[in-house]
């Protein structure tokens, strides 16, 4: 029976890759570079496919459902499962990875605090604060964190007007990038 356990799927890992494969999407999209100036690099795509997981996994923690937790780990899981395994695809040794993934989880989890607390708070500065700091790395406000703010707090909205249903299902919809900033290209 041990050895079944090896090949058995995880509860809701099919549909954790779905809905992180949706995150990445939305974080790959063109506008938040062009428009916005949001770094195009390594670390500036780790900072928005985790601003927008962390969305995500703010939506579905935030359901009475338990259901929604163990979906919120799952999609934690992939995230990283993917993560790994694009560390080794860019060339990162066996020896490294592991120490490399634990980073970046705690630097996922410091994000995730710091957003969940500035979406919450009614003042704009705690959220510009925080993306300037993380997406941007800057201390100062960063030109292109006020509209990706405002960005943040309608796809936060969108999300939790999404039934869990259908998270459950794999769809998670966002926002198109330009939705929120008009500026910005398509």
């Amino acid at each position: 029976m041990g050895l079944l356990n090896l090949f058995r799927r995880r509860p809701y890992e099919r549909t954790a890759y779905e809905l992180y494969g949706a995150v990445v999407a939305q974080a790959r999209s063109p506008a938040y570079y062009a428009a916005l100036g949001v770094p195009d690099s390594v670390l500036g795509r780790f900072d928005m496919v985790g601003l927008f997981a962390v969305l995500l996994v703010r939506r579905l923690t935030s359901d009475a459902d338990p259901r929604g937790r163990e979906l919120s780990q799952a999609v934690f899981d992939a995230m990283f499962a993917d993560m790994d395994h694009n560390l080794r695809e860019m060339g990162v040794g066996d020896l490294v990875v592991g120490k490399r993934i634990k980073r970046l989880a705690e630097a996922f989890n410091g994000r995730a605090h710091a957003y969940d607390a500035a979406i919450e708070d009614p003042s704009d500065l705690p959220l510009l604060a925080a993306l300037s700091r993380n997406v941007w790395r800057s201390e100062e406000i960063a030109p292109g964190a006020p509209a990706l703010a405002a960005h943040v707090r309608a796809q936060a909205a969108h999300l939790a007007s999404q039934p869990l249903a259908d998270m459950l299902a794999g769809v998670a919809r966002f926002l198109p990038a330009a939705e929120t900033h008009p500026d910005a290209a398509p």
